[in-house]
């Protein structure tokens, strides 16, 4: 049909990328619920009703519009092998103009962690910025303890900045987190000589 935008999809080798949809709700929900004890220490608090079915009906609506608008690119992993939802991926903030950028974000259940998915997943996004989106710069930022984290996104070509002092709520309070960006053309370390 003329004038509908084709909804993005990013195939890896293991998982299928794509924006969230109602029929998720279940499965995200009981993921969420049975890795809460992983994620808490990650991630901001959260509402009272974040695993209800209308929070979810919420997140389904602003993930299609924020796509449509060019301000972000929520997806669920889904594993491929048995179409089971594994996590999710978020290049949200993005800025266009002169700056081309965005910011990731990313999480996954528990039982799935340590396995190479959110690599995957990493390596894919960013591909897809790069090549299809025409950002230049996508940035991601952790808690300095948060190994796993860190170690993916060094393994997946982002480089350290530096410190960002009382980023982020995490678990109720103020921290700092490691700064870390990957760039399309890097050119850190470089000067232009004319």
């Amino acid at each position: 049909m003329f004038g509908l935008k084709k909804k993005p999809k990013i195939e890896t080798e293991r998982m299928t990328l794509r924006l969230p949809v109602h029929a998720d709700y279940r499965t995200w929900a009981e993921l969420r619920e049975g890795s809460a004890d992983h994620l808490i220490q990650w991630e901001p608090v959260r509402a009272p009703d974040h695993l209800s079915r209308k929070s979810f009906v919420n997140r389904v609506y602003w993930a299609a519009r924020a796509e449509a608008q060019g301000t972000a690119l929520p997806l669920m992993l889904i594993r491929r092998q048995d179409n089971l939802l594994i996590g999710a991926i978020t290049l949200d903030n993005i800025r266009r103009g002169p700056v081309q950028a965005g910011t990731l974000g990313y999480w996954i259940g528990h039982r799935h962690a340590r396995q190479g998915y959110m690599r995957e997943a990493i390596q894919a996004v960013v591909h897809h910025a790069f090549q299809i989106m025409d950002l230049s710069r996508i940035e991601a930022a952790c808690l300095p303890e948060n190994a796993p984290s860190r170690g993916v996104l060094e393994k997946c070509g982002f480089k350290y900045e530096g410190v960002a002092q009382s980023y982020l709520q995490i678990n109720g309070r103020w921290r700092n987190h490691v700064l870390y960006a990957n760039l399309r053309h890097d050119r850190r370390g470089k000067t232009e000589v004319g």
